[in-house]
């Protein structure tokens, strides 16, 4: 079935073997550097298309990792995009440690600039990027696009989580929570603030990506209520024009596309390619406005790091008087990076 690559139904362990390129004609298994971790080697699968095409960029399932090397001598079946499968910090095939939403989003960032310059002869346009990940992935998609703003030209979240306290309380027999517990470093109670900066809820306001969302019914994992949340947020926010969500009725249990028929899966897949076609140009961030920091925000004109990637804040900015204000409920310094220039100042306290 397609996306069933997001099932969790197989849990890699830590692989120990030798950290070394593999390629075939249409797969390779590549590793590179983090540029925010030196030294941290991470692991991606990239899918070669016959002609060249756009990038898309992707991740796995909650307890999984990507693929190991499988070598192909023909093109995956309809493929017209290099697919870069990455295998974030701290999974099977990477060093470092997972933390849900934080540095490890960036990983994603770092491969699609290795591709770019590695894979340009398998690529159309090395500015038009797209996102399409389901389950963890989808909660990876949801936030990547408020901490990247205006990285990509369309995304896809299937299954998604849009809150991480949320779905912490949600987990009746523990599945998640010994993750969340460890890879954010606290339970939801002890800081809520760390769990809003990796979910996508909180940093709806910031969407200028058109985002195709797509969630089952009755999904017991992840239940439909994180679509449903981040939906209605982005309407109240005025991004709808942004958001296009379908909910698949009587679908999902224990796995996300349980009774999900052949022809519903078709729908997502063409539903899913056409977010993707219709917008083939960069988003444009707002020369003013406000952004919600969840850790982080990078934009092609500035970029602002928290000292904490546990911490929210809330940036007013206008780019042309060169004005960025920071505001935030806790004591907080805070990198700002524009115009080749970085400066180091304070948040102010509300």
């Amino acid at each position: 079935m397609a996306y069933e690559q997001y099932e969790d139904r197989i849990r890699l362990k830590k692989q120990t073997i030798e950290q070394v390129d593999r390629t075939s004609p249409f797969c390779d298994f590549i590793y590179y550097e983090s540029s925010i971790t030196l030294g941290l080697r991470l692991a991606a699968r990239v899918l070669k298309p016959e002609k060249p095409g756009y990038i898309v960029a992707g991740t796995h399932g909650w307890h999984m990792g990507i693929r190991g090397f499988q070598p192909m001598d023909q093109p995956l079946a309809d493929n017209k995009y290099l697919r870069i499968e990455v295998d974030m910090r701290g999974r099977p095939h990477s060093e470092g440690e997972a933390d849900c939403n934080g540095w490890e989003l960036y990983d994603i960032i770092d491969a699609i600039e290795y591709v770019r310059i590695h894979y340009a002869e398998y690529i159309v346009d090395p500015d038009i990027v797209y996102f399409e990940a389901g389950s963890g992935g989808g909660g990876n998609a949801l936030s990547i696009v408020g901490k990247f703003p205006d990285t990509f030209a369309a995304a896809t979240s299937l299954c998604g989580i849009s809150d991480y306290a949320l779905w912490y309380n949600q987990d009746a027999v523990g599945e998640f929570r010994d993750e969340l517990d460890v890879w954010i470093g606290c339970s939801p109670t002890a800081n809520p603030m760390a769990y809003r900066s990796r979910s996508g809820l909180e940093t709806v306001g910031n969407l200028c990506t058109p985002l195709y969302i797509v969630h089952g019914e009755s999904d017991i994992r992840v239940p439909s209520e994180h679509s449903r949340r981040f939906a209605a947020k982005a309407a109240k926010a005025g991004k709808s024009r942004l958001v296009r969500y379908r909910e698949l009725p009587g679908v999902g249990a224990q796995s996300h596309w349980d009774h999900a028929s052949s022809e519903m899966m078709g729908l997502i897949a063409s539903e899913s390619e056409e977010n993707r076609r219709s917008h083939r140009l960069l988003v444009h961030l707002p020369a003013s406005g406000t952004l919600t920091v969840a850790g982080y925000v990078f934009t092609r004109s500035f970029s602002l790091v928290l000292d904490s990637i546990d911490k929210v804040a809330t940036l007013e900015y206008d780019m042309d008087k060169g004005m960025f204000e920071l505001f935030c409920e806790l004591e907080c310094d805070y990198t700002l990076t524009v115009g080749g220039e970085r400066f180091i100042r304070k948040a102010i306290l509300v």
